[in-house]
């Protein structure tokens, strides 16, 4: 299911299946992108970022036109703890890759992958050269 911004609409409410993963999708080349996604995480419950959602951020096989330093997405993912994909989806391989990757966050959060967790997940993917 895709939406543009959060909240959902509450009228289908009760329609909606669970939410086992949110990907949060950044377009590099346009500021209005990470400013929604910003707006929109104010409506995530605290719990999600416990290893269910991850920012994706599209757009960074063009560095000429990126409207929205790396950095700042880095920043974004390590303040909710959340991993940062970084892809090309005009690149077949890297789409496809990608989108494997994204089936296998799902698979994890959904709780289809025996002795594996969304949080011993995101933990397994952060980044400790920080700390």
């Amino acid at each position: 299911h895709l939406a543009t911004s959060l909240p959902l609409p509450s009228e289908r409410d009760h329609l909606r299946p669970r939410i086992d993963l949110i990907v949060f999708m950044i377009d590099i080349k346009s500021k209005y992108s990470l400013k929604n996604v910003e707006a929109s995480l104010a409506y995530v419950d605290a719990s999600f970022f416990l290893g269910k959602v991850c920012f994706l951020v599209t757009g960074v096989g063009r560095v000429n036109y990126c409207s929205i330093e790396t950095n700042a997405i880095c920043k974004l993912g390590e303040a909710y703890g959340s991993p940062v994909l970084f892809c090309e989806l005009e690149l077949e391989g890297i789409r496809v890759t990608t989108a494997q990757r994204l089936l296998r966050m799902l698979q994890i959060c959904a709780g289809h992958i025996p002795g594996v967790s969304a949080l011993s997940f995101v933990l397994l993917m952060r980044n400790f050269d920080d700390d």
